[in-house]
């Protein structure tokens, strides 16, 4: 479904930091389950604790969770271009050309929407400021986030 970009509202930073509490709840539990699915196994096959404290195996932990995290996003991004969260206030994320995202389009919005968070949030806090209410990783990324008529 092509959207015509130019005529779409992009959400202010109230909107899209509703949908972000959103997903970052849901994504909370995703995290939860795919601890487990690595501590568990671990615990019950070596009988020992998960070596939390070894810089190493927290660093893979990390990436892990990481790769989870971008896993979840992407998937509902180019499975309709909604996350849960951006479904209940009616966002979606497109291509600069109103189509929806690709794979390489999805991990390059992910990617840097990390970039746009390190900085305490700046990326993000840059809609306040942009004419046109993009974010840093709207630029980056090439895609743009819409919000949807009422049905």
């Amino acid at each position: 479904m092509t959207i015509d970009i130019a005529q779409a509202r992009p959400p202010g930073l109230p909107r899209r930091l509703a949908a972000m509490l959103y997903d970052g709840l849901l994504l909370l539990g995703v995290l939860f389950v795919a601890v487990a699915l690595v501590v568990i196994p671990y615990e019950q096959v070596l009988g020992s604790p998960f070596p939390n404290q070894d810089p190493l195996a927290r660093l893979i932990l990390q990436g892990y969770l990481l790769l989870v995290s971008g896993l979840y996003f992407t998937y509902f991004w180019i499975r309709g271009g909604q996350t849960l969260g951006m479904r209940a206030w009616r966002l979606r994320v497109l291509r600069e050309d109103g189509e929806p995202l690709r794979w390489r389009d999805a991990w390059v919005r992910f990617l840097a929407s990390l970039l746009s968070l390190v900085p305490a949030g700046l990326g993000f806090a840059w809609i306040l400021i942009d004419r046109e209410r993009f974010a840093w990783h709207d630029r980056l990324s090439r895609t743009r986030l819409v919000i949807l008529a009422k049905r």
